[in-house]
């Protein structure tokens, strides 16, 4: 059987699964539909949770980074790890406790404002946009070279998929369906690493492999601190990056992780308060088993690349263009591979320029040429740079599709029920009837699929670093507020407003700045270089700095107004008393 047949039969049987379980599941109510009645056992949510968190960012793009950049990039696994930590013990029993469907429903009661419930709603969509745009492109990455599509079209192929099990079975529906991706993305993501760490260090699991001997006999990441060095790159395990940037980074993300609201709204859907933060618990373990092999994946990859084109050895290059390996030729055919004989003697140079080493110059080079190495490709592409059978080359292809589109479905559901349920219902129309509101609910998610589809074409970068942008907004503007809706009794919806508007206000324009206005190419207006950022923070870092002003601005305007009636205090206190553990009851 050839590759292609056996991808769209692994692929394709998994999508079956997926939209079959969306019919078998398909939400009959707006309660079934915004938090699945209330009724998933906690281990279920805790996969279901991440699967919805480990999207594209995380199985395609993150080890892609950390092998093109190396430690400094450890900081996506520390960030979004420790992000589950802050949600799990400060957020996610004390919003279950309050009973609500979305996080802009529990912004609006809680500082008992419309005004900050249209705010919290504007938030969502511009930070759930955003991240859904990540998944999108990395869903179209995946089909481009698994099912022989232009990436554009592998983007529309995804979002009829999405659209199929996404409306048809809201938070129920896409609950069950992201308990099934995980297992398929997990172990899609294992085996591969397996395969891999056996061939180049003899170790059944990738993380002891990272820290072994290589076939060589040498360290394995000392093998390619060298091989980097000696090809001009700088060196894989030491640290580089600007360190407030790099803490921010950090910081940004942790906190960012806490104000996801697609995240947010997956502890809803447990029955009992402490069911929520078993939820997070059990999500942590999930995730910890794909986080710890990310690093040996981008190292291993990393070592891979450089010896398929310099299998004998880096002094002079000894793979020739007609000879170049078939996984090669599979990825140019999609555009995200590239070559380019500069010096036209029909071999592959590969080596950093900026820091060209002494033998480029002796041999001739006139230059890198490989022109193009989108780092989105690294994970789908490792099985074939490894030589690994077809089957695990399918596997990877479907573990890469159900990553991006679990999270994208949870990213939608929350877009289509802030829409539906808090601006619709809770503002506009407060007497729809139960079957309006779903029909609201579907009829937004599907115009969420399209604007997200239409954004994706033109991604302003990897992956990862579309989700850090989205990351940096949700801790802008939505941590600090819930924050400070649970554990400052006092706030009231003048502070929290205000300080919504400064944190999202400030951290779209210092995106608009350095990145560009909504993704629309030559709008960013000085650069995005380290040398033009304020203070040498990224954008993607600047989410924590826009977190401090926005609780700084929302004290500040509390000092000069009326605290919170008494009745939210008490309503405060309440959810914040451990007892009550048991059974909360939701107020819709």
């Amino acid at each position: 059987m050839d590759q292609f047949t056996l991808n769209l039969l692994v692929v394709g049987a998994s999508f079956a699964l997926y939209i079959g379980i969306a019919i078998w599941a398909r939400a009959g109510s707006t309660s079934e539909f915004y938090a699945a009645n209330r009724g998933i056992h906690p281990v279920l949510n805790g996969m279901a949770t991440a699967a919805d968190w480990m999207s594209a960012a995380s199985f395609i793009s993150m080890a892609g980074i950390i092998a093109f950049v190396g430690y400094d990039n450890s900081t996506y696994l520390m960030g979004w790890t420790g992000g589950y930590v802050l949600l799990a013990l400060l957020l996610a029993p004390y919003l279950r406790k309050f009973g609500r469907f979305t996080v802009p429903d529990f912004i609006g009661d809680r500082f008992y404002s419309q005004t900050a419930r249209i705010v919290a709603v504007i938030a969502l969509l511009v930070i759930s946009i955003t991240y859904v745009i990540g998944q999108m492109a990395g869903a179209g990455v995946a089909f481009s070279r698994f099912l022989e599509v232009s990436s554009s079209t592998g983007l529309w192929i995804a979002s009829a998929i999405v659209f199929c099990y996404a409306v048809l079975g809201g938070m129920k529906g896409i609950t069950y369906t992201q308990v099934a991706q995980y297992c398929v993305l997990i172990v899609a993501y294992t085996i591969p690493a397996i395969f891999i760490s056996l061939q180049l260090t003899g170790n059944f699991l990738p993380q002891i492999g990272l820290f072994s001997n290589d076939t060589s006999g040498v360290p394995l990441l000392a093998h390619l601190d060298g091989l980097l060095t000696d090809l001009g790159f700088r060196t894989y395990t030491e640290h580089h990056q600007n360190t407030l940037d790099m803490v921010l980074f950090t910081l940004s993300l942790m906190i960012g992780t806490a104000g996801l609201p697609h995240v947010i709204i997956r502890f809803f859907t447990v029955p009992k308060v402490s069911d929520a933060r078993a939820s997070a618990g059990w999500a942590l373990v999930f995730i910890a088993l794909l986080y710890t092999v990310a690093p040996a994946v981008g190292a291993m990859a990393r070592l891979n690349i450089i010896t398929s084109i310099y299998p004998n050895g880096i002094d002079q290059p000894s793979l020739s263009y007609d000879a170049r390996p078939d996984w090669m030729h599979n990825w140019e055919n999609t555009g995200l591979l590239a070559f380019d004989d500069k010096n036209g003697d029909g071999m592959i140079q590969y080596y950093n320029e900026a820091n060209a080493p002494a033998m480029a110059t002796e041999a001739g080079w006139a230059g890198n040429e490989m022109v193009t190495f989108n780092r989105d490709i690294l994970v789908l592409a490792n099985p074939e740079i490894a030589g690994l059978p077809g089957w695990v080359i399918a596997l990877i292809a479907a573990g890469g599709l159900a990553a991006a589109l679990s999270t994208a479905a949870g990213l939608l559901l929350a877009i289509s029920s802030a829409v539906s349920h808090d601006l619709i219902k809770s503002v506009f129309n407060p007497n729809i009837s139960e079957k309006g509101e779903m029909l609201a609910a579907r009829v937004s998610m599907g115009v969420a699929i399209l604007v997200a589809t239409i954004l994706g074409l033109n991604p302003p970068g990897f992956a990862a670093q579309v989700v850090a942008i989205a990351f940096g907004l949700a801790a802008a503007s939505l941590f600090p507020t819930i924050m400070m809706g649970i554990f400052s009794k006092k706030m009231n919806s003048t502070g929290a407003v205000a300080g919504m508007l400064v944190g999202l206000g400030v951290e779209m324009v210092y995106i608009f700045t350095y990145v560009g206005w909504f993704f629309i190419p030559g709008t960013n207006m000085l650069g995005n270089t380290p040398d033009n950022w304020l203070f040498g923070i990224s954008p993607a870092s600047f989410g924590s700095v826009a977190a401090v002003l926005n609780f700084i601005v929302a004290y500040v305007v509390l000092g000069m107004t009326k605290p919170a009636p008494q009745e939210i205090q008490d309503l405060v206190e309440s959810i914040r008393v451990p007892r009550g553990a048991g059974v909360a009851r939701a107020t819709h």
